[in-house]
């Protein structure tokens, strides 16, 4: 019997996930930018999915109405941001794009620090979701 909280990504999908998705939710291709977004919005649901290939065709959650694309500062990254926006329009969910000041969140964190990391972000956050996530971490 699947878990509730589950059913969104299939265990063939190659994700790791961390937490579960409602309304919102963000999702990166590996797994240390992932978790080091994760560390700055810990209450947000995550996945990770492992290679920008599993990134593309990610399965989206029933309930999902904004998706947050981890993107990394690369040409695989700007190829999958294009499609999963594309395909969020489709499922008529709002994609939002989180872009780091490096190359990933990983090099972000490990550079400048976790209070860095949420400052750059907050601004590429919706205000709604700065108060429910960024502000409930501090």
């Amino acid at each position: 019997m699947p878990i509730q909280g589950q059913l969104w990504m299939p265990f063939d999908s190659h994700a790791v996930r961390f937490g579960v998705p409602g309304n919102v939710m963000a999702v990166g291709e590996g797994i240390e930018t992932t978790l080091s977004l994760r560390c700055a919005l810990p209450g947000m649901a995550m996945a990770a999915a492992l290679s920008a290939a599993h990134l593309s065709a990610i399965l989206f959650p029933p309930t999902l109405r904004r998706l947050y694309i981890i993107r990394d500062n690369d040409s695989a990254g700007d190829d999958v941001r294009d499609t999963l926006i594309k395909r969020a329009r489709k499922a008529d969910i709002k994609a939002i794009v989180l872009s780091p000041r490096m190359g990933d969140f990983n090099d972000d964190l490990r550079f400048s620090g976790l209070d860095m990391l949420r400052a750059s972000i907050a601004d590429q956050l919706m205000r709604r979701d700065r108060i429910r996530y960024l502000a409930r971490a501090l």
